[in-house]
């Protein structure tokens, strides 16, 4: 109905929201809101009701003319109803009741509720604007009345970027006249005085009727008469506005100019559909250049990677072992140089890569792209099998480098040894075989063969006793042999030589007894005394030898417990020097009671023991070596003892922080395994969670750094085991690396899930269902799922499967036949199914619009519609056209089209 009441004379008009009209009211509701307070003062201005006066008229006329009349004044015209009921119907091609011919007041104030009627059916509520009033000839509601239906049938329905009635048709000029130097519209009045607006309007959509640059903002007058005698002339839009009364008022009346302006978007509304069509062509060209772009950073990245991979294997896998502990040493320490500075960035490549070629994978299927599949060599499994060769060679390294350093010491042990036992027997062995050469016995007396005889004797005692000796010689070099020490020919040629030396001596010395043996019956005498001190000095001597030998024989330890039994020997040993003791005695006092006994019978010697070289001076000169030996021997097991107490220590320190750091790593990754499957909450409260537990786990970072630099101390230390713990630094070197890379992972799995819910429009609810469905039916928790629960999975969201379906629904989330569906799998099929995304088609629908409905483009059309950068991009891709209505430069912007989408162009 009509509102007929009008309580005062400051009066309001305008829709307002009310009903559910055609075109809806809630947008001009709110926009006559926000106007009525200074609409009740604006027509008290009568420069204002003058603009509006001829703006509303001449608005009138272009579409009265439609109908073959026209209006002159506008408070008179329309005071019978009749041309105002005509206008309604020109304007919005619906036929009106049928008008009352007669020219009583009755029947005008029944054709205006007509005509009223009919705005008020179309979602207007109409206020305080009666019949009476426009049949009375009342100049402001006639006025409001005409600015209600232009509103209505001319702007309300203008909408840019998600803008409507006023809103959009400023911001529609705004973006027109946007790179028009000495034009800034922000709003329906001044903005428009110095005409310069106006004439950018019509420039940009016809350049050729305006020549913009030779305007000049200080002349508004000849600006605006310019544009409108152009719009008149050229683009059938009628003046509706005096420049004089524009540039002499000091704010022009923003309904006449939204009017006027009105004209000019509809004018050009076919532009629009043009700019409407380059968005979407520019929107789908960002897409794909940015595409290009991860694509060819991958394919560096990959390369650099691999590269990379590539030089370091072989350094490896060189495996040629050197002369000495130092150079293997400085092996060691540039393979732990390697693993500290080297290794680190390329884990964190290799784990963006992935990243990258995942969030690149997810954007291609979001925008209905193909697949990415990087060229031969550097796909992502090729990355991982070079990576898992390289840690294979790297794991293998460095145990050989450990297994050749121990290889080195013990050789350095064994050929010291080797040299200290050759020089001892080498010295002794020094005048035996002229010694046994000698023949003495043809000319001794009975009891000088006798003497020699006993001496004999002594000697294979002597020799006997040095057989040990001997093979441990020829078991040294056995070993250095086997060992593959490097002076293994000299080592030969030596113990080769004492061998021969030794058959030599057992030879010699046989002959030599035999004849003894065969003299020996004529001789009988012998001074026993003297045989008895040779036969107890000779074991005696070499008792103290071999105790000199044991006392500086070398000796390496990697354990408490092993220098602890050395200890414990060299005590037992130092228990038995008092009965060695005694024994000496006993020894020199048979050595004193043959003098003894020669003094007291005046027996005269004939000099030293003819049994024994080993005299009493060498007795104790040996015994006080003995005695020199044994503090020095105490001395180095001492310090020996502290060296593994200390390397206890570290074994110790390094176990204790490994026993933290390792159980710490297994917990984190079981937990982020119970994030990655729980995901409470919205994906951003998601991400931000493990956004900050990733940063809780890299400021743990600094406790394997200071198990870095212990593990450092006990390979500087030589330690190689370590039964305090089951934990390695290589066991903690993956497990950290495992653990960044899994959070990294995860991370990129939720920001790829935003990537689809944002694309596709998926709202959290849903979200949140599609991940609560899929962790009821993701049995084993693991974050994938086989067939069969996935085909449950999709019976609970309501799909009616056959197999036929079933299996083209697997071809798609399962595309490598791996027989498992992933999470991001399984919500991207979802957001396929249920939301719309740019086509092929969609696209070449765009591009139809920018040629004029051509089936070609041209270079110049893209650049005039297209930015810079983007209209490059397409000429540069876009295939010369071959069809039959081709012109020099036509371009094939439907081939190109379905070339963005992976189709081929049928």
């Amino acid at each position: 109905m009509v509102d007929y009441h009008a309580a005062n004379q400051s009066y309001q008009y305008g829709p307002s929201s009310g009903g559910n009209g055609a075109g809806g009211g809630s947008s001009m509701g709110d926009y006559m809101a926000q106007e009525d307070d200074w609409d009740r003062d604006l027509l008290l201005d009568p420069a204002w009701e003058k603009q509006q006066r001829k703006t509303f008229t001449a608005w009138c006329n272009s579409h009265l003319r439609k109908a073959g009349t026209q209006i002159e004044n506008i408070d008179e015209d329309f005071r019978d109803g009749l041309k105002l009921m005509l206008l309604l119907e020109v304007i919005s091609g619906e036929r009106l009741p049928k008008p009352e011919r007669g020219k009583m007041r009755v029947h005008k104030i029944n054709n205006v509720n007509k005509a009223l009627d009919f705005i008020a059916s179309k979602g207007v509520k109409l206020v305080s604007i009666g019949a009476e009033e426009i049949v009375d000839g009342n100049a402001k509601m006639t006025l409001g009345m005409i600015w209600t239906i232009i509103l209505r049938f001319a702007i309300q329905d203008i909408s840019v970027e998600e803008t409507s009635a006023k809103e959009g048709l400023l911001l529609w000029c705004q973006r027109k006249t946007a790179p028009y130097k000495n034009v800034n519209v922000q709003n329906f009045h001044i903005s428009w005085k110095d005409g310069l607006a106006f004439n950018a309007l019509i420039h940009r959509h016809r350049p050729e009727l305006i020549e913009y640059d030779k305007l000049r903002k200080d002349d508004p007058v000849t600006n605006l008469n310019n544009a409108f005698e152009v719009a008149e002339k050229y683009l059938d839009i009628p003046k509706m506005l005096d420049a004089e009364d524009i540039v002499g008022t000091l704010r022009p009346d923003e309904k006449a100019i939204m009017t006027y302006v009105s004209c000019f978007y509809h004018a050009f509304s076919g532009a629009q559909k043009a700019e409407t069509a380059a968005n979407r062509i520019c929107k789908v060209l960002a897409v794909n250049q940015e595409n290009e772009h991860l694509m060819e950073d991958y394919e560096r990245l990959a390369s650099d990677l691999l590269e990379w991979i590539r030089r370091t294997i072989p350094w490896l896998e060189d495996r040629v072992p050197q002369k000495t502990i130092q150079e293997m040493q400085q092996k060691l320490e540039d393979f732990r140089d390697y693993r500290r500075v080297h290794k680190p960035p390329k884990v964190q490549e290799k784990c963006q890569l992935e990243i990258n070629f995942n969030t690149l994978q997810t954007k291609l299927r979001l925008s209905n792209r193909p697949a990415f599949m990087p060229s031969e060599g550097r796909m992502v499994s090729d990355i991982n099998n070079g990576w898992q060769h390289l840690e294979q060679a790297e794991k293998g390294y460095e145990e050989w480098l450990l297994n050749e350093i121990r290889r080195l010491e013990r050789l350095d042990h064994l050929a010291e040894k080797f040299r200290q036992k050759a020089s001892i027997h080498e010295a002794w062995t020094d005048g035996k075989e002229a010694m046994l050469k000698h023949r003495d016995y043809e000319t001794a007396t009975l009891s000088d063969i006798k003497a020699l005889i006993r001496k004999h004797e002594a000697f294979e005692s002597d020799l006997a006793a040095h057989q040990d000796r001997v093979e441990q010689i020829a078991a040294i070099a056995q070993e250095l042999n086997e060992l593959d020490y490097y002076d293994s020919h000299n080592v030969n040629t030596r113990c080769q030589k004492i061998c021969d030396q030794w058959d030599a001596l057992g030879s010699l010395t046989h002959s030599r007894r035999e004849a003894l043996e065969k003299t020996e019956k004529q001789l009988e005498t012998i001074d026993q005394l003297h045989l008895e001190y040779a036969k107890r000095a000779a074991p005696f001597n070499n008792w103290m030898e071999s105790a000199m030998e044991d006392l500086q024989d070398m000796f390496i330890v990697h354990t408490i417990e092993e220098i602890e039994g050395l200890i414990s020997a060299h005590d037992q040993f130092k228990s038995t020097l008092p009965d060695a003791d005694r024994e000496r005695e006993a020894i020199l006092a048979i050595h004193k009671e043959a003098q003894r006994i020669a003094e007291s019978n005046h027996i005269k010697l004939s000099g030293s023991n003819p049994y024994t070289t080993v005299t009493p001076q060498i007795i104790n000169s040996k015994w006080e070596k003995v005695q020199q030996l044994v503090p020095k021997r105490d001395h180095a097991l001492l310090e020996e003892q502290s060296k593994q107490q200390s390397n206890e220590h570290l074994r110790r320190q390094f176990a204790s922080q490994a026993n933290i750091v390792g159980p710490w790593i297994q917990t984190k990754m079981e937990e982020i395994g119970r994030i990655s499957i729980e995901m409470n909450g919205t994906l951003e409260d998601q991400l931000n969670h493990l956004k900050q537990y990733e940063r809780s786990i890299v400021d743990y970072k600094p406790n394997l750094d200071l198990l870095e630099q212990q593990h450092q101390l006990i390979q500087e230390a030589l330690i190689f085991d370590n039964k305090h713990t089951n934990y390695t630094m290589e066991h903690i070197r993956v497990g950290w690396e495992q653990l960044l890379t899994t959070i990294a992972r995860t991370i990129n799995e939720v920001e790829n899930q935003i990537l689809t819910r944002d694309a596709k429009g998926i709202s959290q609810e849903q979200m949140q269902e599609f991940r609560a469905s899929f962790n009821h039916f993701d049995k084993k928790q693991t974050g994938s799922m086989d067939s069969d629960d996935f085909r449950a999975l999709l019976i609970s969201t309501g799909y009616s499967l056959g197999d036929a379906e079933f299996n083209r629904i697997m071809s798609v989330v399962d595309p490598n036949h791996s027989g498992l569906v992933t999470f991001q799998a399984f919500i991207d099929f979802m957001s396929r199914e249920t939301t719309d995304t740019d086509t092929a088609d969609q696209v070449i629908a765009s591009f139809k619009v920018l040629a004029g409905d051509k089936n070609f483009i041209t270079a110049e059309e893209l650049r005039r519609e297209l930015p810079p950068d983007q209209a490059e991009y397409c000429i540069a891709r876009m295939a010369p056209y071959q069809g039959p209505d081709a012109v020099p430069g036509a371009l094939d912007y439907k081939s190109f089209s379905t070339a963005l989408y992976g189709e081929s162009d049928l």
